[in-house]
């Protein structure tokens, strides 16, 4: 029983913050003396301890009961900003831990004992994919009871959870031609999170469907003439879409995930100094965890801001400047988080609007996945730093509602243009006379509702 009234005031403002914890009720007898000074570093010293224990007493899993359900769980990260003491030798925790499926679950501990010596009391799941069970209300009496929250929908920050369906518009336009010319266009391919069909191409001149060499990209050729300057170009996509959480691949390549590629460099001295500091204390943790802690210091250093260089995916110039689009923030993840020894890849496409259902689509979007625990874990960090409400959610799921390119950087394929190497590709690439001239690309879509998937 807590008995003080300035000491619920502190822990109204802890609760409010996380909406975690739980609050006793209260008399006023007991004065702030009572009340030890807490050693944060011994909580979280003494919660992790209590998981790994559990987890190497069960099948290398953490279990949690939740609604008659048995989760089985790895720790992502300990919420140091939020380890409490609640008083003589009662303490909480905030923890994020993450099933086989990606989904993350944000898990209220309360402990009791001394430091080195701490054992859970009680062990409540308050969040999945960042979004709430339950919040806190105080009563007149100043106790505090638990409230639940009506179902909530994340689709006005973007996010369509589940699956999506849409036809979407790629669209450009020939730029003038004086001899001839070459034209490159990423075409998007099926894979276990999206079915794609090509309704229709309209293009000119001749065409060939290249294969590119190293992650098996598909790009439309087309050699061109004068006749075919300032020409329209047009391919309309039926995309049936689902939500990605972390999934497992038969076979994967890691290596080549793990070296450096143009603009994203890895081992470089201030890289390894940032993962460092990213990942103090967490040095003989699993690389999933250590994941969350260099996606968490993206997201608290660097600001999404189209200044001089955005967009042109240099890990450097990210790290630098701290600012960029998601092709910055993605390629500084790639960079720190092959630095750590955890292979990651990066993919490009465009995100669909979840507020409406038609109409325009303000550019490309790309995204990264990193491998640990067996499984490619989707991140999108950008999107994370817009709606921090979300950066859970997007630390090991992609919504519904996108479509992908292609994969990979530095991508080969043959006849390739002359002018500049590929780095990515989302946008057409125009070449003509052999000199590079700079591409226009329009997409929209159309949502098709009511409708199974």
């Amino acid at each position: 029983m807590f008995k003080n009234t300035t000491f619920l005031f502190l822990l109204s403002i802890f609760l409010v913050a996380c909406q975690s914890g739980e609050k006793k009720e209260s008399t006023k007898n007991e004065t702030s003396n009572s009340i030890p000074k807490v050693d944060v570093a011994d909580i979280e010293s003494g919660i992790k301890n209590y998981i790994d224990k559990k987890t190497k007493q069960a099948d290398g899993y953490f279990h949690i009961k939740d609604e008659n359900k048995e989760l089985r769980l790895k720790l992502v990260r300990v919420h140091t900003e939020y380890l409490s003491n609640l008083g003589p030798n009662r303490h909480f925790a905030c923890v994020d831990l993450a099933d086989e499926n990606g989904d993350v679950y944000d898990v209220d501990f309360f402990m009791e004992g001394k430091s080195g010596a701490m054992d859970v009391t009680e062990t409540t799941v308050h969040k999945l994919n960042g979004k709430p069970f339950y919040s806190w209300k105080q009563k007149e009496d100043k106790t505090w009871h638990r409230v639940p929250i009506e179902s909530a929908s994340n689709e006005l920050l973007g996010v369509i959870e589940g699956k999506d369906e849409f036809e979407f518009y790629y669209e450009t336009t020939l730029p003038e031609i004086q001899n001839e010319a070459k034209v490159w266009i990423p075409i998007a391919q099926s894979d276990k999170f999206q079915d794609i069909e090509i309704l229709s191409m309209e293009i000119q001149g001749e065409d060939k469907m290249l294969k590119e060499v190293e992650y098996g990209n598909k790009i439309l050729f087309l050699s061109l003439n004068s006749e075919h300057s300032n020409k329209p170009l047009k391919i309309t996509y039926h995309v049936k879409r689902k939500e990605k959480g972390a999934y497992s691949e038969r076979n994967p390549d890691l290596a080549k995930y793990l070296s450096g590629n143009i603009l994203m460099p890895v081992g470089n001295e201030r890289f390894k100094e940032i993962v460092a500091e990213a990942t103090e204390g967490k040095e003989n943790d699993s690389k999933l965890i250590q994941a969350r802690a260099i996606y968490d210091y993206i997201i608290d250093n660097m600001r999404y801001a189209k200044n001089e260089k955005y967009g042109t995916g240099d890990a450097v110039y990210a790290c630098d400047s701290k600012t960029g689009n998601c092709t910055e923030f993605h390629s500084l993840f790639i960079s720190l988080a092959r630095t750590a020894n955890i292979p990651t890849r990066f993919a490009i496409g465009a995100a669909i609007p979840s507020d409406r259902n038609e109409g325009g689509i303000d550019g490309y979007h790309c995204w990264a996945e990193f491998y640990a625990e067996d499984k490619w874990w989707p991140v999108d960090i950008s999107e994370g730093n817009k709606y921090t409400a979300l950066a859970t959610y997007y630390f090991g799921r992609h919504p519904a509602n996108r479509i992908e390119f292609t994969k990979g950087r530095d991508l080969r394929f043959e006849p390739s243009p002359q002018s500049n190497s590929v780095k990515f590709m989302a946008y057409p690439i125009f070449e003509v006379d052999g000199k590079s001239k700079v591409s226009n690309a329009k997409f929209s879509f159309q949502r098709i509702i009511n409708q199974e998937i």
